[in-house]
């Protein structure tokens, strides 16, 4: 049986205090792969193609268009409309509603840096001005809130504190990207963040479907909680005993709690948790599998090979193969 050392339970006090969707928010930092300041006027249309991996935002400063995608209706995006792609889905963004459109890499554009671009249409007619961005999560946790998202968000209503700096931070982001100044890439991607964030925080009060499954489940006072300790402390030897005391309820009330919302048991979740923690370290950094191990809580490599393919079907080494490619580093 895989073991994992044994450690004091984090203090449940200072959890008591704390608000578990936030500690997925704070999270939520992105890179980012590709920005756009867009000026367009007259009739136009422009088809965005598919990205895996990767969150599609439009904000629109000024002007009127509209955002077509597969399996949802037309979105007209006014002044101040914030409209989310979360998963990376292929979309068309027009002058009309049904207009006709062409690649975005087929449109006049100024590169203005590696991931910044400048694109112009001029014609005869209404201007409509645009922030777009593709960005990606790098923390699993952040991946893991994206994968429940539907496919297209639209936050048009801010209420007045909210559109004030909304506009301001828009305006900052496009002439960060017009000059390039030194830091320029990531004070627009940190800027996405906040602007990403707020947008979710949005469409998480007000939708219906937000309050469904794991969503459900870190903003539940008492299981969020505990999923929140999980992801802080990953290498704990968390029990359902040690979880359900932690945030102050009974065991068998815990556990039935947790599988209710989550749809599998606190140390199915903990197992699948930390696995994931290991598929990104795995891909991104130059780590041993006897220091993820280590990283990880378990007393040895074999007990977390074990574990890591038990979960995902894959030895450690060969999931890093697969994710960086033959020849770099081995396991």
């Amino acid at each position: 049986m895989d073991t994992i050392p044994s450690c004091s339970v984090p203090d449940a006090a200072f959890w008591r205090s704390s608000d578990p969707f936030a500690e997925i928010l704070h999270l939520m930092r992105m890179s980012g792969t590709f920005y756009a300041v867009s000026d367009l006027s007259g009739e136009w249309g422009m088809e965005l193609p598919p990205i895996p991996d990767t969150m599609m935002f439009h904000f629109v400063t000024e002007g009127r268009c509209w955002l077509s995608i597969e399996g949802e209706e037309p979105r007209s995006l006014e002044p101040g409309a914030l409209a989310l792609v979360p998963h990376g889905r292929g979309h068309g963004l027009t002058s009309e509603k049904g207009g006709s459109t062409v690649d975005l890499f087929d449109l006049p554009r100024e590169e203005l840096g590696e991931r910044y671009e400048l694109i112009r249409v001029d014609g005869e007619g209404p201007t409509v001005r645009l922030v777009c961005g593709a960005v990606h999560f790098d923390d699993p946790a952040a991946q893991r809130l994206v994968e429940f998202l539907p496919r297209l968000i639209c936050v048009d209503a801010w209420d007045a504190s909210q559109m004030e700096w909304v506009h301001s931070t828009l305006r900052f982001m496009g002439n960060e990207a017009r000059e390039l100044k030194p830091g320029g890439e990531t004070i627009i991607t940190r800027l996405a963040d906040v602007l990403v964030i707020q947008a979710l925080r949005t469409w998480i009060a007000q939708a219906d479907d937000a309050g469904q499954g794991w969503l459900r489940a870190i903003q539940d006072p008492k299981i969020g909680r505990a999923i929140a300790l999980v992801h802080r402390d990953p290498a704990h030897p968390w029990s359902v005993d040690s979880l359900a005391e932690a945030v102050g309820i009974s065991r068998s009330g815990f556990a039935a709690h947790f599988r209710e919302l989550t749809g599998e048991t606190p140390m199915q979740y903990v197992t699948r948790w930390r696995m994931s923690l290991a598929v990104s370290w795995l891909s991104k950094e130059k780590v041993s599998i006897g220091e993820l191990a280590d990283r990880l809580g378990y007393q040895s490599e074999a007990a977390f090979s074990r574990a890591f393919k038990r979960t995902t079907g894959k030895s450690p080494g060969r999931a890093r193969r697969e994710r960086v490619g033959l020849g770099e580093v081995s396991a």
